[in-house]
């Protein structure tokens, strides 16, 4: 199955295992002005500047020093971000509501807190690094 990936150039700076941290000069995918571009390099410039260093799956063997390009899949960070946010609002929401038809405003607060730190804790399950689709996460695909 051959699907779109976004790529950026960027320089590996250390390497653990088969994982490295690489250093890039510009945030995220460089899109943000083009079409189907999210615009999230626009809002964290507001809040960070220089170089940013993010860990990537180092399946091509690249070494510290080495430029390479990382990819990863398009779509997959605004999948992310809607599991990430969207699915902790959603079950906040579905608590306050059950929680109200069971026992009014208290049970409405217990049911939102309760679902929220439920929500938030699958969340984290599911982020961890072993976890997903490993076609999703960002990986070196070219070195020199």
């Amino acid at each position: 199955m051959n699907q779109e990936m976004s790529t950026i150039r960027a320089i590996v700076r250390a390497v653990n295992g088969n994982q490295a941290v690489v250093e890039v000069e510009a945030g995220g995918c460089g899109r943000c002005h083009e079409e189907g571009g999210c615009g999230g390099q626009s809002l964290t410039q507001m809040f960070c500047s220089g170089h940013k260093t993010y860990r990537v799956d180092n399946s091509a063997g690249a070494g510290v020093g080495d430029q390479v390009t990382v990819a990863i899949s398009a779509g997959s960070v605004r999948r992310t971000a809607n599991f990430a946010y969207g699915f902790p609002l959603l079950a906040t929401i579905a608590g306050a509501v059950l929680g109200m038809s069971m026992n009014g405003d208290v049970g409405a607060m217990m049911g939102a807190v309760s679902c929220l730190a439920l929500s938030i804790l699958y969340v984290g399950i599911r982020s961890r690094a072993d976890s997903g689709n490993i076609a999703d996460r960002p990986h070196i695909v070219s070195r020199p």
